[in-house]
C-alpha cells in the first residue's frame, strides 16, 4: 500500500471512499470523503484501486475529488441489474472473480471505478450472490427464496418495532384517551414477551420495541396494557403465564349442547338400583352450583344404613371424547376469589352432571350398614338412580345439628368414624381456612372458616369413609385405580384433635409426602388401609378416572390398564400442579390487595421460621405468611406478636411489616 492509493471501506453499512495518507505495517491512516481522518487495517478494505491521487494538494481538493469519485461510482453501480445477472449465471457458474464480474456488468474499457461500482451494487443487493473478498458465488433458487422470506420477515419486524414503540410512547403520553393504531399482532408479541420472556413467540421484536420506547423495563408493560385496555388492573397474570385454558372449544360446546338436549337415558339400565325414594341431602357452601355428592340415612332393624351418593359423570362423558379430553387438559376445576374455571362445561357441571334438588340423576352409591353403635357391618357399592330431596348449606346444617335428623345422627356417625381413624393413627391437621370473594362493587370480602365446625367435619368424614371403601372395593377386585397413600409422619407431635396453630403448623412440616399411584397402599395420614378420591368427579379428573374403574367392575366398559392410568396421571400432573399454584396465588393476590387498604393497621402474627434477615410469620387473621425484618427484635418459633402493615402491593406480592 502506497501513499495516495484510493481505497474503499465499509462503515455502518455504507461504502466510504478514502485515500491513504500513511501506511505502517498494515495499519493505514486514511482521509475519507467526509473529510475525516481514520485509522484502519488494510484487511478491512472492500476495494483498492490501482490508481493514486495526488495528496500534495490541499485537503479540501482531496475531499472534493473523493466526493466526485464516490458519486461517479454510485451512478455506475445503479446501472447494474443484479437479478438479470443472476438469472444468466446461477445455473452454470461457480465462483466469479471481480474482474470477470466487471466484464459481465460493463463494456470495456474498464477502470477501477467500474470495479468499485460492481462491489457497491452487490453490497447493496445481497439477495442473489454471496460476495467474499472479490469473489462472487450465485445462490441457488432455493437459497434466493429463503433469503427473500428472511428479508420480508426483517422488513415486517422493523415495521412492527416502529409501530410498537410509537404505540407504547403514545399510551405513556396520552391524556385524551386516544392512542396510535397498532396491529393486534404487535400487542400479542408484547404480551407474549411480558409473560414468557425469551421463550415468547418473538422476543427480538419485543426487546427492540422496549428499547426504542420510553420504557425502562419489561415490567412497565403491565401499566401500558392497563392504560390501553388490554389488561384489567387486577389481571390474572399467573393464569396467562401458565397458559391455563379458560374457554372450551366449539366442538366441546356443541357436544355439551347435544347432551343437554338429548339427556342420555339411564332409568332402564338393569344394573342400576332405583334409590329415588331415599331422602338424599347435599351439604355445601352457600354459593355452590356444582353438587357432586349427597348423603342419605335410613333406620334399619339392627341400626342404620348410611348412603354416600356420587353423581355418575361417566354416564355422560365417555373416555377420550372431546369433553373428556378437555377435562383431562384441565385436570381440575379452579376456584378463585374472582373467577371459577370448571373442569367440564358449566352446562354439565352445574346442570346435567350436578345433583340438583328434585332432579333424577345417575349415581354411584356406597351403602353402608351400621349397628346402633355406628360400627360398619358391611357395605355395597352399586350403580344407582338417585334424587336429592333437600339441598342445604353448611350454616343450615349447623343449625339443625342436635335438633333434627338426619343431620344430628349423621354428625354422631361422623364423630365415631373420625375417632376410629384417629385411633388407627390418623393425623388431623386443624388449620382454619380463609375464604375470599369479590363483591359486585369490587369490595373484597373474606371470612375465616373453622374446618372443625360440625357440618364441615360431617361432610369430610362421609367423603373419607366413602373413598376408603371404594378403594377397598377396587382393591378386592384387583382393579388398578388412582390410589393415594402416605407414609407415617417423620415425627408425631400430638394425637387426636389439637387446636394449637403452632403445633398444627409444626406437625404439618413433619408429614410425609402424599403419593399418587395405581396400587393400593396405606394412607397413614388418614388412618386407612387404602384410599382413592372418587367423590368429586365434576371437579377432579382423578375422581372421574376412579369412577370409571368402579363402573368397569360392573361391566359398563373396559377398564383402564395400569399402564394407561400411569400415562394419564403423567399427562395431568402439570395442569394439576398449576391448579394448586393458581388457586393459592390468586387468593394471596386478593388478600394482599385487601391489605393495601390496611396501612398502619395491626394484626396478630405467629412466628413460624427465623432466617438471617427476617422472620417468616403467619398473619393469623388471614392465615397468610409474610416476612418480618428481624433487625432489633429477638423472637422464637411459636411466639405471637402484634405487627403493623406498613405497605402492601398485590401486583408485586409485597407485604412490609414492622413489629
Amino acid at each position: 500500500m502506497i501513499k495516495g492509493t484510493i481505497v474503499e471501506y465499509i462503515d455502518q453499512q455504507k461504502i466510504i471512499s478514502a485515500v491513504i495518507l500513511k501506511e505502517n505495517k498494515g495499519r493505514l491512516k486514511l482521509l475519507n470523503e467526509n473529510n475525516r481522518e481514520v485509522n484502519f487495517s488494510e484487511k478491512r478494505l472492500s476495494h483498492v484501486s490501482q490508481v493514486c491521487m495526488d495528496t500534495s494538494v490541499s485537503r479540501d481538493s482531496i475531499v472534493k475529488e473523493l466526493k466526485t469519485l464516490a458519486l461517479n461510482r454510485k451512478t455506475l453501480s445503479g446501472q447494474i441489474d443484479i437479478k438479470e445477472l443472476w438469472e444468466l449465471l446461477h445455473e452454470e457458474s461457480g465462483e466469479i472473480d471481480i474482474s470477470t464480474m466487471t466484464l459481465f456488468c460493463f463494456d470495456p474499457p474498464l477502470t477501477a471505478d467500474h470495479e468499485a461500482a460492481v462491489i457497491r451494487a452487490f453490497f447493496n443487493d445481497r439477495l442473489y450472490f454471496k460476495f467474499n473478498k472479490s469473489v462472487f458465488t450465485p445462490f441457488t433458487p432455493d437459497q434466493v427464496d429463503a433469503k427473500r422470506r428472511a428479508i420480508k420477515k426483517a422488513e415486517k419486524q422493523d415495521r412492527q418495532i416502529q409501530e410498537g414503540a410509537a404505540w407504547v410512547n403514545d399510551i405513556l403520553n396520552r391524556k385524551n384517551g386516544s392512542y396510535a393504531r397498532v396491529a393486534p399482532q404487535v400487542i400479542d408479541i408484547l404480551k407474549s414477551y411480558f409473560l414468557f420472556g425469551n421463550d415468547s413467540e418473538n422476543p427480538f421484536v419485543a426487546k427492540n420495541i422496549i428499547k426504542r420506547s420510553a420504557l425502562n423495563s419489561v415490567e412497565q408493560l403491565f401499566n401500558v396494557f392497563v392504560k390501553a385496555g388490554v389488561f384489567d388492573e387486577d389481571e390474572n397474570i399467573a393464569l396467562l403465564s401458565l397458559q391455563i385454558p379458560t374457554q372450551f372449544s366449539k366442538s366441546v360446546v356443541q357436544i355439551e349442547k347435544q347432551l343437554r338436549q338429548t339427556q342420555p337415558r339411564f332409568e332402564s339400565d338393569p344394573l342400576r338400583q332405583d334409590l329415588t325414594h331415599l331422602p338424599l341431602i347435599t351439604i355445601d357452601g352457600q354459593s355452590t352450583l356444582d353438587f357432586d355428592d349427597a348423603i342419605s340415612l335410613e333406620n334399619t332393624e339392627t341400626g342404620y344404613r348410611l348412603g354416600i351418593h356420587i353423581i355418575d359423570v361417566a354416564a355422560y362423558i365417555q373416555s377420550d371424547d372431546p369433553i373428556d379430553l378437555a377435562a383431562r387438559e384441565r385436570a381440575s376445576s379452579i376456584y378463585m376469589p374472582d373467577d371459577k374455571l370448571p373442569m367440564i362445561p358449566p352446562g354439565l357441571s352445574e346442570d346435567l352432571c350436578s345433583l340438583r334438588e328434585s332432579e333424577i340423576r345417575p349415581g354411584i352409591s356406597t351403602l353402608i350398614n351400621m349397628n346402633r353403635f355406628f360400627e360398619i357391618q358391611d357395605y355395597r357399592i352399586i350403580p344407582s338412580i338417585i334424587k336429592v330431596h333437600h339441598q342445604m348449606s353448611y350454616a343450615e346444617a349447623n343449625l339443625l345439628n342436635g335438633k333434627n335428623d338426619p343431620v344430628t345422627t349423621l354428625y354422631k356417625i361422623a364423630t365415631t368414624l373420625r375417632d376410629k381413624r384417629l385411633k388407627a393413627g390418623a393425623i388431623q391437621i386443624t388449620l382454619p381456612e380463609v375464604n375470599v370473594w369479590i363483591e359486585d362493587n369490587k369490595e373484597i370480602g373474606y371470612s375465616k372458616i373453622d374446618r372443625e365446625n360440625p357440618s364441615r367435619m360431617l361432610v369430610s368424614e362421609m367423603m373419607i369413609v366413602a373413598n376408603s371403601l371404594m378403594a377397598e372395593f377396587l382393591s378386592s377386585h384387583g382393579m388398578p385405580a388412582v390410589f393415594r397413600s402416605q407414609a407415617p409422619p417423620k415425627e408425631r407431635l400430638f394425637s387426636g384433635i389439637e387446636t394449637s396453630l403452632t403445633l398444627n403448623f409444626m406437625q404439618r412440616k413433619h408429614l410425609s409426602r402424599a403419593i399418587i399411584g395405581t396400587l393400593p397402599e396405606m394412607h397413614a395420614g388418614l388412618g386407612v388401609k387404602a384410599y382413592v378420591t372418587a367423590t368429586s368427579p365434576i371437579r377432579r379428573y382423578h375422581d372421574l378416572l376412579t369412577q370409571r374403574q368402579i363402573k368397569a367392575v360392573f361391566g359398563y366398559h373396559a377398564a383402564y390398564s395400569k399402564d394407561e392410568l400411569e400415562q394419564i396421571l403423567q399427562t395431568i400432573s402439570i395442569p394439576l400442579a398449576n391448579t394448586g399454584r393458581i388457586q393459592a396465588q390468586r387468593k394471596r393476590y386478593w388478600l394482599t390487595k385487601y391489605l393495601e387498604s390496611q396501612k398502619n393497621e395491626t394484626y396478630e402474627a405467629l412466628v413460624l421460621d427465623h432466617y438471617r434477615d427476617y422472620y417468616n410469620v403467619l398473619l393469623k387473621e388471614f392465615m397468610m405468611e409474610a416476612k418480618l425484618p428481624s433487625a432489633g427484635i429477638k423472637l422464637k418459633y411459636g411466639d405471637v406478636i402484634r405487627v403493623t402493615i406498613q405497605h402492601a402491593d398485590a401486583r408485586r406480592d409485597q407485604i412490609t411489616l414492622f413489629a
